[in-house]
């Protein structure tokens, strides 16, 4: 399958949802699971002496706050354009981005504080050996947090939007510093108790990383950044390959938001009335957002072809 048949599938499927009902499925889903398992995790920690698996439940708490984050950015987003906002609200789901992006920096860094104040300080005779439940619930949350990745990954890339893409991502930040917390769980329980702070500092570089594609993909689409050759070439074929287009002279696209906007000046033939020539313009216009589904909106100028 070709990768606009796959974009005409999707367009299809999210057309037959409720789109309200779908950022009301993630949002739950994401504040529920991360509830129950920051709750769990941060018993367990407690319980079972273990500093990862009680910075690990810190991050999946900080979920809760980011998907709070998340929905009010896509609400805001999808608000009609108006009278101050001509062009709409995309942007603020970027802004939304943003923050969710600087928690889970700030998270971070935390995380890998009380971590690395445990590795320099050098008395590892004195930490404390993880017990069972840190590292089941170490288990739980790899298992749990994957699930939730692709559950929220399914429907972001449905509803195109950022801020949902960027919480899956931080499901599956959240499932790698569960893999480092088990890492050092496991090592602690061996007779290594510093590993268990170790994880922290992994669970703290896993985060970061995450942190900054975030902010990075906002900010890029906050700059008016082009959509890439490849896009382009592929709205030029296709515009080239249009009756009545006897060539394409500019071809500009910029991201806004979730959306992309494309500026376009085609040659058609100088004899045509300006009616003509106005009918094949709207006809392109139309067959540009049906083909491609995340243009918002296209600006079309004529100009008359040169005689041959």
């Amino acid at each position: 399958m070709t990768t606009n048949n796959r974009q005409q599938t999707q367009t299809a499927a999210v057309s037959a949802l409720d789109e309200k009902t779908v950022i009301r499925k993630l949002s739950l889903c994401s504040i529920l699971g991360n509830s129950v398992l920051s709750g769990f995790k941060l018993f367990a920690g407690i319980a079972g002496h273990s500093g990862a698996m009680i910075s690990d439940s810190i991050h999946s708490f900080s979920d809760v706050l980011t998907t709070f984050i998340a929905w009010f950015g896509v609400k805001i987003s999808r608000k009609a354009p108006d009278q101050a906002h001509p062009y709409g609200h995309e942007r603020l789901e970027c802004v939304a981005s943003l923050l969710l992006g600087a928690v889970l920096l700030l998270t971070g860094l935390g995380v890998g504080k009380s971590g690395m104040e445990n590795i320099l300080s050098g008395q590892y005779e004195t930490l404390s050996t993880p017990g069972l439940i840190a590292l089941v619930a170490a288990v739980v949350s790899i298992v749990g947090k994957e699930a939730m990745y692709w559950y929220t990954r399914y429907y972001a890339k449905l509803i195109h939007s950022s801020a949902f893409m960027a919480d899956a991502w931080h499901h599956r930040s959240d499932a790698f510093s569960s893999i480092g917390s088990l890492i050092g769980i496991a090592g602690a329980r061996m007779g290594f108790p510093v590993l268990d702070s170790v994880a922290s500092v992994v669970i703290c570089l896993f985060i970061i990383k995450v942190a900054y594609d975030i902010m990075k993909d906002a900010i890029v689409k906050m700059l008016d950044t082009s959509c890439g050759e490849e896009f382009e070439h592929e709205i030029r074929d296709f515009v080239a390959a249009q009756e009545g287009v006897v060539g394409v002279d500019q071809l500009r696209t910029r991201m806004f938001g979730s959306k992309i906007y494309v500026d376009l000046e085609v040659s058609m033939d100088g004899n045509e009335t300006l009616r003509q020539s106005h009918e094949t313009a709207e006809r392109i216009h139309d067959q540009l957002e049906s083909r491609f589904t995340d243009v918002k909106h296209i600006m079309i100028h004529v100009n008359p072809a040169e005689p041959a």
